[in-house]
């Protein structure tokens, strides 16, 4: 148990690099046991083998036939045995006749002896290999075949055997071999389970596996308990981190591993991920969302490890910031309107305390030809309450900044609008982007012109201003965040929120005439089902 505790405290590294020398060991033990055991089974064959073979040499030599039929013991076939004994360097070669009683013997004292073994195998006819046995000359390997006459009679056998003594020294020598290898291989399976447990601790950082494990809990649990999306990506612009609400807010699946290059994401988006560099409170569109996003760029040991982005959805907020706008627009028209009013009373009240009743009558009427003027072509035309005062806002604006803000003579809107907001977005940002070219531009007078039709419940918008046009490097990515033809910082939304919200219907906003030297930019834009057809202009308040 003090054992067991004592490993359990090392360090997880540790641990892998023990039981990777451990399994080294283990294995090599078995290894070498069972070559052992390969080696000694194969030599002892080997010699048994040997031992076969002289033992058949000398039983079929026709005087050893004749001799041992003859039963002659001693003698010429004591010389013979002894020979070849000599030559092979055998430890005993014994012959018997068909009784097992000795006819030549390396002792000459047990000749005419029976065996001390079995023989009863080769005087059957048979062979025996192989067989490792203790005799009157001690333990050996030995093999024994029959001699047999021309008639084919068995009248004898032959035994040959060598030493255990012989195959054990070359055992020996041969597993010294394979020891030194084991060793050589062990010693390899050691440095490389060093190496190997090093390279672990630098892939980890030193981190142990319950680190690892709470780490993982802990990243599951910022990941997707936030009300933020994440998203990362490594230095090859593959995606390695995200949370579910990064792919709500994104409206698009995103796999771990796809490759940057694959997404359907806003190039505003894309070039945060894909640049790297450090940005804040960053404004995009993704579908029908408009997201605040927050880039950085994240390095270990001055090395680049890709980058992280935060997404926030601002759609209610920048639905309420347009909302806004449009009541300040108009809040500004009518206080214009008011300040100039409240100088026509001065006037009037004047004319009146001066006693000059006809001037002030005069004057009076003056005043509401000019007002019935003014507001007469906008009532006439459109009949929705929302797009008279986002009109007359706008005339009131364009006043201010020297431009003139036409109403088109063909402008035709019968009914009331179903979504003023989206209608707000749309035509106020392109009345506010006309207004700023056409002031901008070197044509005078300064002008804006909308065109208004309603067709069924479709409304078509056309806006033409006579400013200096669109540059031709801007008219491909007029519609991408962040591309404006204004100088000062904070612009290049409106545009793409603006179709975004004709998207959003199943409409579209789209650049028809870039313009030039003869006219300014036209823009269109189409809102299907933005039109109560069931009403009409009397039914209006």
């Amino acid at each position: 148990m003090a054992e067991r505790g004592l490993f359990a405290r090392l360090r997880f590294s540790r641990q892998i690099l023990l039981l990777q020398v451990g399994v080294v060991v283990l294995l090599l033990v078995v290894g070498l046991a069972l070559v052992a055991a390969l080696l000694r089974s194969t030599l002892t064959d080997d010699y048994g083998q040997r031992a076969l073979a002289i033992a058949r040499s000398v039983a079929a030599d026709p005087d050893v036939v004749v001799n041992v039929e003859a039963k002659r013991a001693g003698g010429a076939l004591q010389s013979r045995a002894l020979a070849v004994r000599a030559r092979t360097d055998t430890s005993f070669v014994v012959i018997t006749d068909d009784q097992g009683i000795r006819l030549a013997h390396p002792d000459p004292a047990q000749i005419g002896q029976p065996v001390s073994t079995d023989y009863r195998v080769p005087i059957g006819g048979g062979e025996v290999a192989s067989a490792v046995e203790k005799g009157t000359l001690g333990l050996s390997v030995r093999s024994k075949t029959y001699v047999k006459t021309p008639d084919g009679r068995v009248v004898g056998e032959v035994s040959v055997g060598f030493e255990t003594d012989d195959p054990t020294a070359e055992f020996q020598h041969l597993l010294l071999i394979a020891g030194g290898f084991g060793g050589l291989a062990l010693l390899l399976g050691v440095g490389a389970s060093a190496l190997l447990t090093r390279r672990l601790r630098r892939q980890t950082h030193g981190l142990e596996p319950h680190e690892l494990t709470e780490l993982l809990y802990e990243r599951e649990a910022v990941l997707h308990g936030i009300g933020e999306g994440v998203v990362a990506v490594d230095a090859r612009n593959r995606i390695t981190v995200c949370n579910s609400e990064a792919g709500r807010l994104l409206g698009i699946a995103l796999p771990i591993g796809a490759d940057l290059s694959e997404l359907d994401i806003s190039p505003r988006l894309r070039s945060a991920l894909a640049d790297g560099d450090e940005a804040t409170n960053l404004l995009a569109v993704a579908g029908e969302r408009v997201l605040v996003i927050n880039s950085r760029p994240v390095r270990h040991d001055d090395r680049e490890l890709g980058t992280v982005l935060t997404l926030r959805d601002r759609t209610d907020f920048e639905t309420l910031t347009r909302e806004l706008d449009a009541v300040r627009s108009l809040t500004d028209g009518l206080r214009a309107q008011r300040h100039e009013y409240r100088n026509r009373l001065h006037t009037l009240s004047g004319l009146l305390q001066l006693g000059h009743r006809e001037e002030a009558v005069e004057y009076l009427q003056t005043l509401t030809d000019s007002v019935s003027s003014a507001a007469g072509p906008v009532g006439e035309t459109v009949a929705d309450p929302y797009l008279q005062a986002l009109l007359v806002a706008k005339t009131e604006q364009a006043v201010e900044k020297g431009v003139a803000l036409r109403v088109s003579d063909d402008s035709w809107v019968p009914a009331a609008t179903t979504d003023p907001i989206a209608l707000n977005t749309v035509v106020g940002n392109l009345l506010d982007n006309a207004l700023h070219a056409a002031r901008m531009g070197d044509r005078r007078p300064a002008t804006v012109e909308i065109a208004l039709l309603a067709q069924g419940n479709e409304l078509h918008v056309s806006v033409v201003d006579s400013g200096g046009g669109i540059p031709a490097e801007l008219r491909d990515t007029l519609f991408t965040e962040g591309v404006t033809t204004k100088l000062a910082p904070g612009h290049g939304l409106g545009l793409a929120l603006a179709r975004q919200a004709a998207r959003a219907r199943g409409g579209d906003l789209w650049l028809g005439d870039p313009g030039g030297e003869n006219s300014g930019a036209l823009f269109v834009a189409a809102l299907p089902g933005i039109v109560d057809d069931r009403t009409d202009g009397e039914d209006l308040p």
